[in-house]
Order: structure tokens, then C-alpha cells, then sequence
């Protein structure tokens, strides 16, 4: 079992940055991938980023790409989104999510999810 706590939302500026952490506990993510995904009022959750915690690989979804990148510590088992010029569009709640083996980005594959942080971005 792996619990997942999101955290560093907040309200952010137009053109500013947030860092998101998700430490997790449980167990250590070894063989595991995170995702982080958002969702806001009226709108599918939809994943932003994604990363095999043993190093294969990562995802970036379009809207996101080459803004915010996803990274993680292993000595803190944690995963972090660093989202930087950030847009009034990209206001919503934001989760982190864990499943054993790869990355998908559909949200089914998920079983481990956070309890979500909101992001706020002002014009």
C-alpha cells in the first residue's frame, strides 16, 4: 500500500512558479511510476507528467511541455513538479498518483492517488 501527500500549492502570478512535492510512504517507489495530473471545475482529470521512478523514461502532456518538469528524490521518496511560467489556465486541483510498473497517462491505471493541492494562478 502506498500513501501519497501533495503539497506547495498555493496562488502564483501570471509568469511565476510553484513547486509541487508528493512524498510518499508505505514503501519506498522503487518499480513504480508517478504521474502528477490536475482537474479543474467541468473538466476531465488529465495527466500533466508522468516518470518511471527507476529512470525509463518521462511524459510530458502538450499544455505543460517544456514549463514544468517532473523530477524525484529517492533518499526522500518524493516526487516534485516544478511548473514555472505559469498561466491563468493552468488554475486547478492538482493530485500525484502511483502505480507498480510503467507510465500510462490515463488515470484508470492509477490506484494510488493523493488527497490533491490547489493552484491558483492570477492575471
Amino acid at each position: 500500500q502506498v500513501q501519497l501527500e501533495e503539497s506547495g500549492g498555493g496562488l502564483a502570478q501570471a509568469g511565476g512558479s510553484l513547486r509541487l512535492s508528493c512524498a510518499a510512504s508505505g514503501r519506498t517507489l522503487s518499480g513504480y511510476a508517478m504521474g502528477w495530473f490536475r482537474q479543474s471545475p467541468g473538466k476531465e482529470r488529465e495527466c500533466l507528467a508522468a516518470l518511471d521512478w527507476s529512470g525509463g523514461g518521462t511524459f510530458y502532456a502538450n499544455a505543460v511541455k517544456g514549463r514544468f518538469t517532473i523530477s524525484r528524490d529517492a533518499t526522500k521518496n518524493t516526487v516534485y513538479l516544478q511548473m514555472d511560467s505559469l498561466k491563468p489556465e493552468d488554475t486547478a486541483v492538482y493530485y500525484c498518483a502511483a502505480r507498480l510498473g510503467t507510465w500510462f497517462t490515463s488515470k484508470s491505471r492509477y490506484p494510488y492517488w493523493g488527497q490533491g493541492t490547489q493552484v491558483t494562478v492570477s492575471t
